[in-house]
C-alpha cells in the first residue's frame, strides 16, 4: 500500500510511546471508535498521534480547545509531515459580538466583527485541500463545528481555466465575478482581480500568488503564476483550478426559487406575528428581511447571509448544517472516512457539547422579536450528539482524560515515561500569607525573589493567577521591580498571543504571566519554574485536572519545579501532588534502569504565526536585509534611488512593488536617524 502520510523526523519512537503506538493502532484496526492515549506531559503526545495517522493512513482533523494551542500544533504536524497537506482552520474573527437583543433594556447589538483576512485564507486553503488531496490533516478550534457552506456547492462552483481554452476577456471576468472575487484597480488581495489590457490578474482566495492569464482573441494563451511581492513569474502551469472567494455559495438557477422559499417563510411568520398582535415585530423583520432579499437578488450576498443558510443548503427545519467536518471524505455509506483528534479532550470535549446551547438561547429570541425568520435558528454549530455522529474513528488526547473519555474508551494507553528521561517538577507547597516578623514574606514578594533566582540562570518562569485582572496587574507590578514580564489571557489577539509565546521562549521577557490560558498543550520547553498563586482557592482553576495541567507545564526542562502557594492544602492538590509523585517514581524507576540521563527538551522556536503575517510586511523585511550592504556603504544614495525605483512603479500602474519600496523606504530612513 502507497503511503500518503509519512512522518520525516530525527527520533524515533521511544518510552512508553512504541507500546502506547500499538495499542492505538491495535484498537482502531479490531474496530473500536473511541481510544484515549492518556500521555503525562512532555511525553511527546502528539510525536506519538503522529505515528498513529502514519499508521492509520486517513485524512485527519485535530481539534484543539483554543486558538493558541491549535497554531502550536499545526506548527508540529507541518515539522512532521513536510511532505503532506496541514492546514490551520480557526474562527477568522480578531474580534466578534454576535447578533442579540436584551428584553429588559430592549437593545439591540448589531452584529460587529473583525475578520482577520490571513486566517480567512488559511480556511478556504483548508477546505480546497479537502476537496483536492487525500493526504490532509487539518488542526482546527472548536469553530469547525459551526455552520459552513456546502461542500458539493462549494466544488460545483469552481472553475478550470487551461491553456488554450476558448474563452474570451469579458467571459472570464464574468466568471470570476460569479464565484465572488472582487474587481479591483489597486493592489491584488486574495479574492480580488484586475483586468487590465489583454491580460487579467487573479489573487486565489487561498494564497497570496498573483496569476495572469494572457488572452489572445478569445483564447487563454498563458498561464504565469507570479511572486506578488518580487513580480517574478514563478511557474507557468498548464491548468488552474479557481474555487468561489467565498464558502456559502448557490447557482443563480436556484437563487430565484431560494428566494421564494425565504418570502414564503416571511408570510408565515408575518402571519404568527398577527395572531400575537406583535406590530412592531412585524415591521422590524419585513424590513430587515426584503432588504436582504434585495441585495441577494442583486449581487447573490447579504450581510448575515448565513442565517438563511437552511433555504441555500436545501434542509429541512432542524436538520444539522455543514461544517468543516463535511468537507472530509465519507464512504459510499455516509459515514465517515477520516480520523479525529480531540487534543486535551478533558476540555475540548466539555466545549464542543456547550456550543449548541448557548447559540440557541440567544437565536430564539432574535426570533421572537422579529430579528430574525426562524430559520436562523438552523445557522447553528452541531448538537453534542451530531458531532458524535460526524467523527470516527476518534483518538482522545489529555494528560487528564475527562470522564466522558474513559466511559467511551475501551482501550485507554497510558504513556508517562518521557523518551528524554524528563521526571515530573519538584512541588513546594508555602504560604500565601507572610509572617509578622517578616521571616516569611508572602506569596507575591517570594514569587519575586524565586524568579529573581531562575532569571540570573537563564530560565524562563510562569506565574499563574485566578482572574485577568490580577494576571495584568502582576505583570505591572514586576516590571516595576525591574523584570522583563508580559501578560497573556483570552481578549488578547490571536496572532499576538502566539507572538507572545514565541518571544516568551526567545527570551525577549522572562516572566509570563497568565490564568487559565497558560493551562493545557501550551509546549514550553525553556520554562523552569512556575508558582500557582492561591492554588488553595478551590475551583474549576484550581481542581486537581487544572493543577495538575499547570504543573505538567514545568515537565519538559530538566530543573523544572512548581510552587504551590497555599495557606491550607486542599483535596485537589494533594490529589494532583500524589499523582505528580507516582508519575515521578515511574520515571525514575525507568531512568535507573536503562542509565537515562535526563536532558531538557529542545524545540526549534518558530510558530504558525510566520505563516499568518503579512507577505507585504514579510516583503518589507527581506528587501531591507538584502540592501544592507548597500545601505552601510552610502544609506543617502541607496534612498534616492528606491524612490527613483518607487516613482517608476508608480508611473507603470504597479502600486504593489511602489508600496513594498515606499515601507522599506521608511525603515531605511527610521534606521539612519
Amino acid at each position: 500500500m502507497t503511503k500518503h502520510f509519512q512522518v520525516v523526523s530525527n527520533y524515533k519512537p521511544a518510552g512508553d510511546q512504541p507500546r502506547a503506538i500499538n495499542e492505538i493502532v491495535e484498537a482502531f484496526g479490531r474496530g473500536e471508535e473511541d481510544v484515549t492515549l492518556l500521555g503525562a506531559t512532555g511525553t511527546g503526545k502528539t510525536f506519538t498521534v503522529a505515528n498513529v495517522i502514519e499508521e492509520i493512513q486517513k485524512p485527519t482533523l485535530v481539534i484543539a480547545h483554543n486558538k493558541t494551542l491549535a497554531a502550536q500544533l499545526a506548527q508540529e504536524y507541518r515539522e512532521f509531515f513536510p511532505n503532506n497537506a496541514v492546514h490551520y482552520f480557526v474562527s477568522y474573527y480578531d474580534y466578534y459580538q454576535p447578533e442579540a437583543y436584551m428584553p429588559v433594556s430592549d437593545t439591540y447589538i448589531e452584529k460587529e466583527a473583525m475578520i482577520n483576512e490571513e486566517i480567512e485564507r488559511l480556511r478556504h486553503a483548508s477546505t480546497q485541500a479537502l476537496l483536492t488531496r487525500n493526504d490532509v490533516i487539518i488542526v482546527a478550534s472548536v469553530s469547525c463545528i459551526y455552520g459552513l457552506g456546502s461542500p458539493e456547492e462549494y466544488e460545483k462552483k469552481n472553475f478550470r481555466v487551461d491553456i488554450g481554452a476558448k474563452i474570451s476577456r469579458g467571459e472570464l471576468v464574468r466568471h470570476l465575478i460569479d464565484v465572488y472575487f472582487s474587481r479591483t484597480n489597486a493592489d491584488l488581495t486574495p479574492g480580488t482581480f484586475r483586468a487590465l489590457g489583454n491580460s487579467v490578474e487573479i489573487m486565489p482566495v487561498n494564497e497570496r500568488s498573483i496569476y495572469r492569464f494572457k488572452l489572445l482573441g478569445s483564447s487563454i494563451s498563458s498561464i504565469e503564476k507570479i511572486d506578488a511581492t518580487t513580480r517574478e513569474i514563478i511557474e507557468t502551469p498548464e491548468t488552474l483550478f479557481i474555487f468561489p472567494a467565498k464558502h456559502f455559495v448557490t447557482e443563480k438557477d436556484k437563487l430565484d426559487k431560494i428566494i421564494s422559499k425565504i418570502e414564503e417563510e416571511l408570510k408565515t411568520r408575518v402571519k404568527d406575528l398577527e395572531k400575537e398582535g406583535k406590530v412592531l415585530e412585524i415591521e422590524r423583520l419585513k424590513r430587515r428581511t426584503k432588504h436582504d432579499l434585495a441585495l441577494i437578488k442583486e449581487i447573490g450576498y447579504c450581510n448575515g447571509i448565513e442565517n438563511y443558510s437552511r433555504h441555500f443548503t436545501g434542509r429541512n427545519e432542524g436538520e444539522p448544517p455543514n461544517t468543516l467536518l463535511s468537507y472530509f471524505p465519507h464512504k459510499e455509506d455516509g459515514t465517515p472516512d477520516f480520523m479525529t483528534v480531540v487534543d486535551e479532550s478533558h476540555v475540548t470535549i466539555p466545549q464542543i457539547g456547550g456550543m449548541y446551547g448557548g447559540d440557541r438561547s440567544r437565536k430564539e429570541t432574535l426570533v421572537e422579536y422579529g430579528f430574525r425568520l426562524p430559520s436562523a435558528k438552523d445557522n447553528r454549530p452541531l448538537k453534542f450528539d451530531e458531532f458524535e455522529k460526524r467523527v470516527n474513528p476518534v483518538l482522545y488526547v489529555s494528560a487528564t482524560p475527562g470522564p466522558y473519555e474513559r466511559e467511551r474508551s475501551t482501550t485507554i494507553a497510558e504513556q508517562v515515561i518521557r523518551p528524554t528521561g524528563l521526571v515530573d517538577p519538584k512541588i513546594d507547597v508555602r504560604a500565601v500569607t507572610g509572617t509578622s516578623d517578616e521571616e516569611y514574606p508572602g506569596q507575591i514578594k517570594d514569587f519575586i525573589n524565586e524568579a529573581e533566582a531562575a532569571i540570573e540562570k537563564g530560565e524562563r518562569v510562569i506565574a499563574t493567577t485566578l482572574t485577568k485582572k490580577m494576571a495584568e496587574d502582576l505583570s505591572e507590578y514586576l516590571k516595576e521591580r525591574g523584570l522583563k514580564s508580559e501578560y497573556l489571557h483570552s481578549e488578547i489577539k490571536t496572532i499576538d498571543r502566539i507572538d507572545t509565546i514565541t518571544n516568551f521562549r526567545r527570551g525577549e521577557f522572562d516572566v509570563l504571566v497568565g490564568v487559565n490560558l497558560l493551562r493545557e498543550g501550551l509546549d514550553l520547553p525553556e520554562l523552569a519554574l512556575i508558582g500557582i498563586l492561591d492554588a488553595d482557592k478551590e475551583g474549576f482553576l484550581r481542581s486537581q485536572t487544572s493543577l495538575l495541567q499547570i504543573i505538567g507545564r514545568a515537565a519538559r526542562n530538566v530543573n523544572g519545579r512548581v510552587i504551590l502557594y497555599a495557606d491550607r492544602v486542599t483535596e485537589s492538590m494533594q490529589k494532583a501532588i500524589d499523582e505528580t509523585d507516582r508519575r515521578r517514581e515511574i520515571q525514575l524507576a525507568f531512568n535507573k534502569e536503562h542509565g537515562i540521563t535526563p536532558k531538557t527538551i529542545e524545540k526549534n522556536i518558530h510558530d504558525i504565526a510566520e505563516t499568518m503575517r503579512s507577505e507585504h510586511d514579510k516583503a518589507v523585511e527581506k528587501l531591507v536585509e538584502l540592501d544592507r550592504t548597500e545601505f552601510n556603504k552610502n544609506p543617502r544614495a541607496l534612498i534616492k534611488e528606491k524612490r527613483r525605483r518607487m516613482d517608476e512603479a508608480v508611473k507603470d500602474l504597479d502600486f504593489e512593488t511602489a508600496a513594498i519600496l515606499r515601507d522599506e523606504i521608511y525603515a531605511l530612513e527610521k534606521e539612519m536617524k
